[in-house]
């Protein structure tokens, strides 16, 4: 691991100096406009300018160790936080070692040969730092900088680039910083630009398909023609033969004055033959032309998305360098040892999907921590090394996709609890659930609201976590799957795609509509006959691969009217993760690329729909969104829901406020009679168990630290209760320590809410899960 983060600073090197530069520049050119001495308030909004970039560049210089610069940038702080409080004052003597100092730092910023180190106390740095403590303590600005500059002191003016000539006029104003050659061939863009440049870019692919659609249609027009000239081809005969005939029966016959302009359309059809044979010449040039621009389109279109999807695309590792550091204070906060290795962090993938990936993943490694590792002593006692492991791996399928893998070496998930869990949420009936297997109960982990963690806490026992990875996977058009051991640990996977632009999609008919469903989803496509499709528990299905696969009609899960099923129908297999299922519909067109385009706020979420894409005819066509149409061909298997007016109103649950302040009980009354619960208040510990032996309630609020019977004492009684051993209890308090959090799961707590990042709508969250 050292030896791969050495390597990863070693590349952000050349980031950090191209960003330094930045910094310098602005700092620079704030410096000669406060120079010119502008109004007092536009002063100190230079000021606080020249402030904050001296805090960034400080931060910057930390993360890849350049110490010297940070501790100057420190200084430099230290000094404007005087300039803002007015402690210190501007003078010319403090603008001469201010631009010192900024040349100083540049100086700093350039390689230094192997094997030459600067040695601390003697370096260019120190000396800045000195001379700036010096200003600091009230000590003439300009000996300190004619000092820098000086032969006698331990920095020769060699060690720094110096400075424009100390004697100026006053109106002269200081030479620019002048950046570095490492930043000349680097250019930085905002990332908006960015955006807009590959919008922009993939718009090409219109035109590329319109140009080979109207290669095709000439085609067809070419290929009639010469289907026509056959025809034609075989009148000449016809009309040479009735030519002999006239000319044999001579004027007797009564039909020859009618046939007398028969040569004249004989010679037509001769110089017509001529006119066809030109045109069908200028058709098959025509049509050349016509290929060999659409090659080059297609050549540049795709060379020009090629290149400008290169530049979006960044390491991994630029994801994931804050990982380290949050797996290690999250575990230190849990009191458990951590170890996280990353793997693959080369590997460079589309920068809006590295950016939509930060939340997921630090879902799924907060998961691993709090509910995977286990603390230090369980991990001993199941011959376990104390220190647990998370692997964080990329690496490139062979179809074009990346996958991510974080697995965990803790006590792995329970598919148990996990079927209790959807059973108590009604997600599942107990029968529904029993007949679940181990992979169909795992996949019930992404389901909303669906935790196994015995209590909830700001970090975890929510069950949003997941439910939040699966959505965001999804939309950015990829899957996620878990497998779980109680002796290996838990792993998730993640397929995406490297970049997110044009894809291919598959044309299909259903209803009589076009519609483009994206390839990447589209395990399969056949043709099946009516004998094929079975019936299983009143639901049609297919054999796929030895398996039953529900079968549906697209037509009917998209709301619109189905043809009768005819002897062959076509079938196009939808998969995501560990869902499958066939839909039919009326044809198959193909596959081709496609742009998707979005909706509009307007249309913002429409179901089943993720977009629209125009085709080469110019025919816009929706593009389905397969996580929608998996979950509404459940929906259309299942048969209607039953009417929400059809369900009795529900009684208002009761709920315990019990706490010692009275402002504190007060609010929470208010709070949650506002959120429509019935609200008792008790006053203590004590007086609420009487309350709860008395009367019924559906959950207990309490405090913790409280007179007599604390919070803790009145969980642990309740718990100990046979017939309220299942009431749900809330702690609110604001003992945010590990040892209290602990303290308040052996005593049976159903959530630890802290008051220090107390929410109402929070405690609205938590209740609305536990009742």
């Amino acid at each position: 691991m050292p030896g791969q983060s050495e390597e990863f600073l070693k590349r952000l090197v050349p980031i950090f100096r191209i960003e330094a530069d930045e910094h310098l520049k602005i700092m620079t050119s704030a410096l000669i406009e406060l120079e010119k001495s502008p109004p007092e308030n536009r002063q100190a909004e230079i000021i606080e300018t020249i402030y904050r970039e001296a805090h960034s560049l400080k931060g910057a210089a930390r993360t890849v160790n350049f110490r010297e610069i940070e501790s100057i940038c420190q200084t430099l702080e230290s000094v404007f936080s005087g300039l803002k409080s007015r402690r210190l004052t501007i003078t010319g003597s403090l603008f001469e070692l201010l631009y010192q100092v900024i040349d100083g730092i540049a100086g700093l910023l350039a390689p230094v040969p192997d094997g030459n180190k600067r040695e601390t106390a003697g370096t260019p740095g120190a000396a800045l730092v000195r001379r700036l403590e010096d200003a600091l303590r009230g000590r003439d600005s300009m000996a300190a900088a004619e000092e820098l500059m000086s032969p006698d002191d331990s920095t020769s003016s060699e060690q720094l680039p110096h400075a424009p000539a100390q004697t100026r006029d006053a109106d002269v104003m200081h030479t620019p910083y002048q950046a570095f050659s490492f930043s000349a061939d680097t250019v930085r863009v905002s990332t908006v630009k960015l955006d807009a440049m590959i919008r922009q870019a993939e718009e090409f692919l219109s035109p590329r398909l319109a140009s080979a659609q109207r290669a095709k249609e000439l085609g067809e027009v070419t290929a009639a023609l010469a289907s026509w000239k056959k025809q034609r081809s075989g009148l000449r005969p016809a009309l040479r033969q009735i030519e002999r005939y006239v000319n044999e029966t001579g004027a007797n016959n009564g039909a020859a004055k009618e046939l007398q302009e028969l040569p004249k359309l004989l010679e037509y059809m001769e110089a017509e033959k001529l006119f066809l044979k030109n045109l069908d010449e200028q058709l098959l040039r025509i049509s050349k032309l016509i290929s060999h621009d659409q090659r080059i389109l297609e050549n540049m279109t795709d060379s020009l998305l090629h290149d400008v999807k290169a530049i979006h695309l960044q390491p991994f590792f630029s994801l994931v360098e804050i990982f380290p550091r949050f797996t290690r204070e999250l575990a230190r906060d849990q009191g458990k040892q951590v170890e996280l290795i990353i793997q693959g962090g080369e590997l460079k993938i589309d920068r809006r999907i590295l950016e939509e990936m930060k939340d997921p993943l630090i879902h799924i490694l907060r998961n691993c921590i709090d509910h995977g590792i286990e603390p230090p002593a369980l991990r001993r006692n199941k011959s376990k090394p104390a220190k647990g492991t998370i692997t964080l791996a990329i690496a490139q399928t062979d179809n074009g996709k990346v996958e991510i893998l974080i697995a965990d070496d803790g006590a792995g998930i329970e598919a148990a609890k996990l079927r209790a869990a959807a059973c108590k949420l009604g997600f599942v009936s107990a029968d529904e659930a029993e007949q679940l297997g181990d992979a169909e109960a795992m996949a019930l982990v992404f389901q909303s609201g669906i935790s196994t963690s015995p209590i909830i806490t700001d970090v975890s026992g929510r069950g949003l976590g997941l439910a939040i990875v699966r959505e965001k996977v999804e939309r950015l058009g990829g899957a996620v799957s878990l497998a779980s051991n109680p002796v290996t640990g838990t792993s998730f996977r993640i397929t995406l795609p490297l970049t997110l632009a044009t894809f291919r999609g598959v044309l299909v008919c259903a209803g009589e509509q076009l519609f483009v469903i994206p390839a990447a989803s589209v395990e399969q496509v056949m043709r099946i006959e009516e004998k094929d499709v079975r019936t299983m528990q009143n639901r049609e299905t297919i054999l796929h691969d030895g398996q039953a696969v529900s079968l549906v009609w697209l037509s009917e899960v998209l709301e619109f009217p189905a043809k009768a099923a005819s002897a062959q129908t076509c079938v196009v297999i939808l998969c995501l993760g560990m869902i499958r299922v066939a839909y039919r519909v009326e044809d198959i067109l193909g596959e081709q690329e496609v742009l998707v385009k979005s909706l509009g706020k307007q249309l913002m979420r429409v179901r089943n729909v993720t977009g629209a894409s125009v085709l080469g005819t110019g025919q816009v066509v929706p593009v389905l969104n397969v996580p929608d149409l998996l979950k509404s061909a459940v929906k259309c298997a299942k048969g209607p829901f039953i009417a929400a007016s059809e369900k009795p109103e529900p009684e208002k649950p009761s709920i315990l406020v019990v706490e010692d302040s009275i402002t504190s009980r007060s609010l929470l009354k208010n709070i949650l009679e506002g959120a429509g619960y019935q609200v008792t208040t008790a006053v203590d510990g004590a007086d609420a168990y009487t309350a709860i032996k008395a009367g019924t309630f559906n959950l207990v609020v309490s405090d913790v630290e409280m007179p007599g019977m604390d919070g803790f004492e009145l969980t642990a009684r309740i718990r100990e209760n046979k017939q309220l051993g299942e009431l749900p209890v809330i702690l609110i308090t604001a003992l945010d320590s590990r040892e209290y959090r602990e303290r308040g799961i052996d005593a049976g707590a159903s959530a630890y809410i802290v008051k220090s990042s107390f929410d109402q709508s929070n405690l609205l969250e938590v209740i609305q899960r536990l009742i």
